[in-house]
């Protein structure tokens, strides 16, 4: 009975021995990982830290920028609204003057001149030329032309 008692204690001390290597080694592993992941840590949160700030240099950009576009806005809408109604008055005029001294020129109307014929036509959504339309073969006669 000694001797089962001596093998198993052998056996227990072969165990217990490639155990505490075994805890050596992670012991080991985890230092070596604590040692890589601070660094890599600091890294993350100093990157973090720059991305917040160009966040919030565009975050003020923008409210500059949507500011711009208001004055810009509210400008357009002062010039409209000041020079708008007296250009248009002025261009007006330049074309009702225009308009008179052409008739004066030609020595008739535009009302007594007679009205032009449509040269256009549609046909299934398209413009065709009229030149185009009379070259059109019909579906009675192919040698008869439009």
């Amino acid at each position: 009975m000694a001797v089962f008692w001596a093998i198993l204690v052998s056996f227990l001390a072969v165990a217990l021995a490639r155990l505490a290597q075994t805890l050596r080694a992670t012991t080991k592993l985890v230092a070596d990982v604590t040692e890589q992941a601070v660094p890599l840590l600091a890294d993350a949160s100093a990157a973090v830290r720059s991305a917040q700030t160009q966040i919030d240099r565009v975050d003020a950009i923008a409210s500059d920028v949507q500011e711009v576009t208001s004055n810009a806005s509210a400008l357009s809408s002062t010039v409209a609204s000041t020079f708008g109604g007296p250009l248009v008055k002025v261009a007006a005029f330049g074309y009702g003057v225009r308009r008179a001294i052409g008739r004066k020129s030609t020595g008739a109307s535009a009302a007594d001149a007679p009205a032009k014929p449509s040269r256009r036509t549609v046909i299934v959504g398209r413009t065709v030329p009229s030149a185009r339309r009379s070259k059109r073969v019909t579906r009675d006669n192919p040698n008869k032309r439009d």
